[in-house]
């Protein structure tokens, strides 16, 4: 009997996804991207999705409060050596390279994309993806899921900052009582009460990963259209051409490359386990799309927010693709010299007399 070609082409799709290191959520981000430049929202649909994005970033980060687990955080701060790179490595190399790189790129990109550039700098790391990568390398996985855990609580309250510092937009601060107010009632508030209800909505959160899932990533949607969809209201799509794209790529390659060699180089000379460096490596190289969209809606406004955004979303999948390869090879190594080691010594032949 004949297969069924449909059947057969989400797991060729899969499979080429798989290939490239593409993922899948980036393409729904593009998705999102090129329909907000097609409709993007105007007169009263841009209300209404202004108030929806709100509601999508409150829910977002009450989801985060509600499932980030306060004794993992507590049992992975014992390892403060390693919890101190990782901080180190985020707020403080992650800034200073990102805000030279700026500098250096700006007459090529213009203030806002290279301003997008410092924002990827003082953004926290993920906490999904370097928990995984971490743990199909065969790092230390409650290490990692303590400096993930930790920096993107810290980052509700130090981003903003960082970015009321380092960045300006049109000559002024990048960061408005108003922008602090919103941090506080749409972040920092539903993070909160997700912490204070975590004790009853835990099992029903467990019972339901798949849907929670979906919601979390719906919602960043949601966030991206609503972003792109004023970008382009305000003239986005008159100042990014394809070579600024290319050249974003570049400069967020290097990026990623130097804080992965300096943190490689660092966490060898200070003679920390292979299962260390790989947490370092992975907790402190990479950079939050999930937080840095809904932040960056909420800090930026118009035509800025959208062009801010464009160099994190661009991060987060070089990212993605670097640390795949890394940890599937890691994790390939170690469970070879595990085999190796548990392999019993070749017998020695009897020699006859």
């Amino acid at each position: 009997m004949a297969a069924n070609p449909s059947s057969a082409a989400p797991p060729a799709r899969r499979s080429i996804l798989a290939r490239l290191r593409i993922d899948p959520y980036i393409l729904l981000i593009i998705g999102m991207v090129v329909l907000a430049s097609i409709l993007p929202a105007r007169g009263e649909a841009a209300e209404v999705v202004d108030y929806a994005t709100n509601f999508a970033i409150a829910l977002l980060f009450f989801l985060y409060g509600a499932r980030l687990s306060r004794e993992a955080v507590m049992a992975g701060v014992t390892n403060w050596k390693l919890q101190l790179v990782v901080f180190l490595s985020t707020y403080l190399l992650f800034p200073i390279l990102a805000i030279g790189l700026s500098y250096a790129m700006r007459p090529a990109l213009g203030e806002m994309l290279a301003l997008g550039i410092v924002f990827v700098g003082v953004l926290p790391s993920t906490v999904q993806s370097s928990i995984a990568f971490t743990s199909i390398a065969r790092g230390n996985v409650p290490a990692a899921l303590c400096a993930a855990s930790v920096s993107n609580l810290v980052g509700i309250v130090l981003t903003p900052l960082l970015v009321g510092v380092l960045m300006t937009t049109n000559g002024e601060s990048g960061i408005s009582f108003g922008a602090i107010r919103g941090i506080m009632l749409q972040l920092l508030l539903p993070f909160v009460l997700g912490q204070l209800v975590r004790r009853w909505l835990m099992p029903v959160l467990n019972r339901h990963k798949q849907l929670v899932g979906y919601v979390d990533r719906s919602s960043i949607l949601f966030v991206v259209y609503g972003a792109f969809s004023e970008g382009v209201v305000n003239g986005l799509w008159h100042q990014v051409d394809v070579m600024s794209i290319v050249v974003l790529l570049l400069a967020n390659a290097a990026l990623l490359a130097v804080v992965m060699l300096l943190l490689h180089w660092y966490t060898r000379a200070a003679g920390f386990s292979r299962e260390d460096r790989i947490t370092i490596l992975f907790c402190g190289s990479k950079k939050s799309l999930a937080s840095g969209i809904p932040m960056a809606s909420l800090l930026f406004s118009g035509q800025a927010v959208s062009m801010i955004v464009l160099p994190i979303m661009l991060f987060h999948q070089i990212q993605l693709m670097v640390c795949a390869t890394l940890a599937t090879r890691w994790g390939r190594e170690a469970a070879e010299a595990e085999r190796a080691a548990a392999a019993p010594a070749p017998a020695v032949a009897s020699q006859r007399a």
